[in-house]
């Protein structure tokens, strides 16, 4: 047997290869499988790989398959990645809690300061030492151990003493005992007595067990008898409020503890007083009424009106400082952090606060910034996508695939954006379907995810006809089948070789030509 040189490769041609197995599978080729290119069955993908390693078959040397594609497609090189430097990874929690309010989790997606990254690699390589890092560590160790976040799975033992302490706080400062719905402990920022009436139940964090919130303090501290309280004037509580603000900044709340320089009283006391008509007070009002009839203060339950021109504002700041546009899920609004983004979508919804309602935020940046509102896209027609697709075609010789990106005839669209819709059934279509099926059934474009059974008597008459036509006998490498539109003798000789397409598979043109050909023309 005589040895052929193998043909020169082209990185075009090796990228057009990589494309359409793309198109074909859904993924991308992985060189050391050694799966033969489905364009050149005599080619397969780890051959390739070690001649752009080594510079062979007139390639430049030191590339890869998955260099290549990183290069040419975007399609990230698992094995090539850069290394991770703990102050980087700090930098990115920092600006996703700059930008969010919350520190990064495991499950909190890409990082959008590193595009390509995710969380999830961050706490793998952390975990397990890669990318340079030494490993043993995790995502919430190292952002509790430089930035002091509270690391749910190492918590600090709890006693007995330390939660009757904080419930008498509680009690001193609001004249009730928690419960285990009365939400965080001051001045404990990640305890709630939630978690304290479950580890006193469970026996957790080096408690006993078998006990509750509620009988604990039934046993160690039984009722309490009311103080008498002084009487109150409206007058005496404002001046208070403008005594916490000038110290502090800003106005009380019912839930903001101890009266300053009147330890004996507590604003949770003054808010129920104010409610209930107690203490020499006519009742029906609150805190929080007092302060806003009397000195302009902002209620929650009662927040100021809003304007589109200011929610425009807003929006036109978010975007210069975070550089995209701001979404209902987008968080406080920096200029106004008494203010939220969903509060404001919910707000142009439903009418509230002055606006008109029937809107959302995303339609008001569509209407007014021009930003695409993928809420309220226009329907696809049928005959405008084949419409779309016959000047693709005059324009480049070529149908288009779903990977072929902007469509000339509507900018705002895309091929792939098509190709979504008619799968999944939005914009209008029924689904089920996707653009290949679609040129397939109305322009008769070769569907290669849909391809025909074959049959080996088929194969049989084609291999005789070309024989009868050319003189010779057909190869993977002779290009189409002329009895066979849309078909090629690549694409049979590797349905006969790995099965498929109705044929068993493990056999050969070479040994079909052999075995049921040669007899009939006698050679």
């Amino acid at each position: 047997m005589t040895w052929q040189k193998k043909s020169p490769l082209f990185i075009e041609e090796i990228l057009e290869w990589a494309d359409a197995y793309r198109e074909r599978t859904g993924d991308w080729p992985i060189a050391g499988h050694g799966e033969p290119v489905y364009e050149a069955p005599e080619e397969n993908w780890r051959n390739i790989d070690v001649a752009l390693r080594t510079g062979r078959r007139s390639l430049p040397a030191g590339s890869s398959v998955p260099r290549l594609l990183d290069k040419y497609r975007g399609r990230r090189n698992l094995s090539d990645l850069p290394d991770y430097r703990l102050h980087d990874i700090l930098a990115w929690a920092d600006a996703h809690f700059k930008r969010t309010g919350q520190w990064p989790l495991l499950d909190s997606g890409p990082v959008l300061d590193a595009p390509g990254e995710t969380w999830e690699a961050v706490h793998a390589a952390l975990s397990n030492g890669l990318r340079s890092l030494p490993g043993g560590s995790s995502l919430a160790r190292l952002l509790a151990l430089h930035r002091g976040v509270r690391n749910r799975r190492d918590l600090p033992p709890l006693s007995i003493e330390q939660i009757l302490e904080w419930a008498d706080a509680f009690h001193n400062r609001y004249d009730q005992w928690p419960t285990t719905h009365t939400g965080g402990i001051e001045g404990e920022p990640w305890e709630t007595w939630w978690n304290c009436d479950y580890c006193l139940w469970h026996g957790a964090r080096g408690l006993p067990g078998g006990s509750s919130l509620a009988r604990l303090l039934r046993e160690r501290r039984g009722p309490r008898r009311k103080p008498r309280t002084p009487a109150l004037t409206e007058e005496l509580i404002l001046q208070w409020a403008e005594a916490h603000h000038a110290k502090t900044g800003c106005w009380p709340q019912w839930r903001t503890g101890p009266v300053i320089d009147v330890p004996d009283e507590t604003w949770v006391r003054i808010d129920r007083a104010l409610k209930k008509g107690n203490r020499s007070l006519p009742g029906r009002s609150s805190l929080a009424k007092l302060l806003r009839d009397r000195r302009s203060v902002r209620m929650r339950s009662r927040p100021p009106d809003l304007s589109e021109a200011q929610i425009l504002e807003w929006a036109d700041a978010h975007r210069a400082r975070v550089g995209q546009w701001p979404t209902a899920s987008a968080g406080r609004i920096f200029e106004a952090p008494e203010e939220t983004w969903s509060a404001v979508n919910t707000a142009l919804r439903a009418g509230r606060r002055g606006l008109p309602g029937g809107g959302s935020l995303s339609q008001l940046l569509d209407r007014e910034r021009g930003i695409r509102n993928i809420q309220s896209l226009r329907h696809y027609q049928i005959d405008q996508i084949l419409e779309w697709a016959d000047a693709h075609y005059s324009r480049t010789g070529q149908w288009p695939r779903k990977s072929s990106g902007t469509i000339a005839e509507a900018p705002e669209e895309t091929w792939a954006r098509v190709d979504n819709a008619l799968l999944k059934g939005s914009r209008g279509l029924p689904g089920g379907s996707s653009l290949a099926r679609l040129l397939a059934e109305y322009r008769g474009v070769r569907n290669r995810n849909a391809l025909q059974p074959l049959n080996e008597d088929d194969i049989v008459r084609w291999i005789l006809a070309y024989r009868e036509r050319a003189g010779k006998w057909p190869t993977s490498k002779s290009g189409s089948v002329e009895d066979a539109p849309g078909e090629t003798w690549g694409a049979v000789s590797e349905a006969l070789r790995d099965g498929g397409r109705g044929m068993p598979g493990g056999t050969t043109l070479t040994q079909l030509i052999r075995d049921r050909c040669a007899s009939k023309v006698g050679g």
